[in-house]
C-alpha cells in the first residue's frame, strides 16, 4: 500500500469551494460537459470502458474518458492533483484513503444527491455502503465491488505430495503448533534434495519449493497476508470496528499470529522477508516455487492466467471454530475541484448502478457489490471451470470482518508497514516489543 501523505488544503477555502459545487449539484438540468475517470487496476479497465459506453448511450451530453495507472503513481497523481488542480472529476477510492481526503475536504460528500435522486443502497451487500460514511453522517462513495480472501494452490505439486483436494475446506490452524494447516504446508515444501519438510533429513536452507508463499509483511492490514488467521485469534485492530481511536497492534492475539506466521521462515516452510525483495510473489507461483499463496479475489484472474494449474480453497477454521476473511469493497468518489459535479454524479451514479455492475459482473475480474451482479460474475468463472467458492463462502456464511476505518492512516501505514517488516526480518527484539513501541505510536497519534 503507498505511503504517500496526502496534502491537506486549506480548510476554510476548501470548504468554500465544496459549499459552492454542492449547492451547484443540486441544479435539475440534464449533466453535460467532459469528466475525468481514473482508476488503478488495468484488469479492470474494459469494463469499465463497456459501462463508458453505455453511460455515454444513456446520457449522450456527458463525454468520459477514462485513465489507469499503476497504484503508487495512481495516488501520487490523485494528491498532487488535488494541490495542482489537475485532479481527476472522480477517482475510484480505498477505504484505507479517503478518511483523509474527508477530512481535508478533498472529496465532496454525496448526500444530497443520494436524497434527490432517492438512491436506495439497500441493493449493495449488507454493510458495503456504510463503509463510506463518516461518523458525522456524510457519505463519501457508493459501492463498486467487495473481495475476500482464500488460498491459491498448485494442483500438480499437491497430487505430487498426495493431497486430497476434498481435504482442504476443513482444514484448521491455530498459533501453537498451527494445526493441518501447518502441517500441509510442512508436507508441501520440498528441498533440492526431494526431501519434504516433515520428513527426517529436510535441509530448510536448500528449499526448492515452499509450502506457502511470502508476498510482504502485510503493513498495517495484513489483509492477504495475516488478518484473516489473527482475526480467527481474537485480534480486533481498534476499540471499536471502525473509526476507533484506540489500536490493539500489541494484543495476544496478533503476536501470538505473527509468531507463528514468522516460525514458518525458521522451519523453512516460507520464504525469508529480503529473498522476496524485487520479486512478484505470484510470478513466483507462477514458476512452481511456492505450493500456496493467500490471494485476493481481485487476483482470480491473474492467478489463473499463470503457467500452472492452480485451485482455489478457503482460509483454514481457527481458535474462533470459524474461519474468517476481511471484507473490503471500493467505491467512487467526486474530487472538490470537479468543474462538473452533475455529470461527474450522474457518472458515479451509474458506476454504482445494476447497469454497469452487471456489465463488470460480466467480465468477472472482481465481485460486484450487488448481489445480482455478483451472480454473474460467479457463474462466468464456472463457465471457464473456476470454482470461487473459496472466496464467495465468507459472505455466504457470514464469516468476514470489515476493513478497519480511522483518520491518520497515511501515519498508520508508515508506523505498521515498518514495524511488520521488523517482525518479519527478526529484528528489533521480540514480536511482543516490537508491536508494543509501535502501538504506542500508533496511539499518540490520537491524543
Amino acid at each position: 500500500m503507498s505511503k504517500h501523505r496526502v496534502a491537506i488544503i486549506g480548510g476554510a477555502g476548501m470548504a468554500l469551494v465544496v459549499a459552492s459545487l454542492g449547492n451547484a449539484a443540486m441544479a435539475q438540468d440534464a449533466p453535460s460537459g467532459s469528466i475525468r475517470y481514473t482508476l488503478w487496476d488495468a484488469n479492470q479497465l474494459p469494463a469499465y470502458q463497456a459501462c463508458e459506453a453505455a453511460f455515454e448511450a444513456a446520457t449522450p451530453g456527458v463525454d468520459v474518458t477514462i485513465e489507469q495507472l499503476g497504484w503508487d503513481d495512481y495516488w501520487n497523481g490523485i494528491t498532487t492533483g488535488f494541490v495542482s488542480g489537475t485532479a481527476p472529476d472522480v477517482f475510484t477510492n480505498h477505504l484505507a484513503k479517503y478518511p483523509e481526503f474527508a477530512s481535508s475536504g478533498t472529496i465532496m460528500p454525496l448526500n444530497d444527491w443520494i436524497a434527490r435522486d432517492a438512491i436506495d443502497t439497500s441493493v449493495y451487500f449488507p454493510g458495503l455502503a456504510d463503509l463510506w460514511k463518516t461518523p458525522d453522517g456524510n457519505v463519501y462513495g457508493l459501492p463498486k465491488d467487495f473481495d475476500t480472501i482464500a488460498y491459491a494452490y498448485n494442483t500438480d505439486l499437491f497430487e505430487a505430495a498426495g493431497v486430497d483436494a476434498a481435504t482442504l475446506g476443513d482444514l484448521t490452524w491455530n498459533p501453537t503448533d498451527g494445526g493441518t494447516f501447518e502441517q500441509l504446508i510442512a508436507h508441501l515444501t520440498v528441498d533440492s534434495a526431494g526431501v519434504r519438510g516433515d520428513e527426517e533429513g529436510f535441509n530448510k536452507d536448500d528449499v526448492a519449493v515452499y509450502g506457502l508463499a511470502l508476498e510482504n509483511s502485510g503493513g498495517a492490514y495484513g489483509q492477504t497476508q495475516w488478518s484473516f488467521l489473527s482475526h480467527t485469534n481474537g485480534f480486533e485492530y481498534m476499540n471499536t470496528p471502525q473509526w476507533g481511536t484506540q489500536y490493539n497492534y500489541d494484543s495476544d492475539g496478533l503476536v501470538q499470529t505473527l509468531e507463528w506466521w514468522r516460525g514458518l521462515i525458521e522451519k523453512g516452510y516460507m520464504p525469508s522477508l529480503e529473498s522476496t525483495v524485487g520479486s512478484g510473489y505470484l510470478d513466483v507461483f507462477g514458476a512452481g516455487k511456492y505450493a500456496i499463496a493467500s490471494v485476493g479475489s481481485w487476483q482470480i484472474g491473474d492467478v489463473k492466467g499463470r503457467e500452472v494449474p492452480t485451485g482455489f480453497f478457503p482460509t483454514p477454521i481457527g481458535p474462533s471454530g470459524a474461519r474468517s476473511s476481511m471484507f473490503n469493497g471500493l467505491a467512487d468518489s467526486i474530487s472538490a475541484t470537479t468543474t462538473n459535479p452533475e455529470a461527474a454524479w450522474a457518472w458515479v451514479k451509474f458506476l454504482a448502478s445494476a447497469d454497469c455492475q452487471n456489465l463488470v459482473g460480466e467480465s468477472a475480474v472482481v465481485f460486484p457489490a450487488i448481489a445480482s451482479a455478483t451472480e454473474i460474475a460467479k457463474a462466468k468463472r464456472a463457465e471457464q471451470g473456476v470454482d470461487v467458492s473459496a472466496f464467495t463462502t465468507h459472505v455466504e456464511n457470514g464469516t468476514t470482518f470489515t476493513f478497519p476505518i480511522a483518520d491518520h492512516a497515511s501515519d498508520i501505514s508508515a508506523i505498521m508497514g515498518a514495524a511488520m517488516d521488523q517482525v518479519l526480518s527478526f529484528q528489533g527484539g521480540s514480536v511482543k516489543d516490537v508491536l508494543s513501541a509501535a502501538n504506542a505510536e500508533v496511539n499518540a497519534l490520537f491524543q
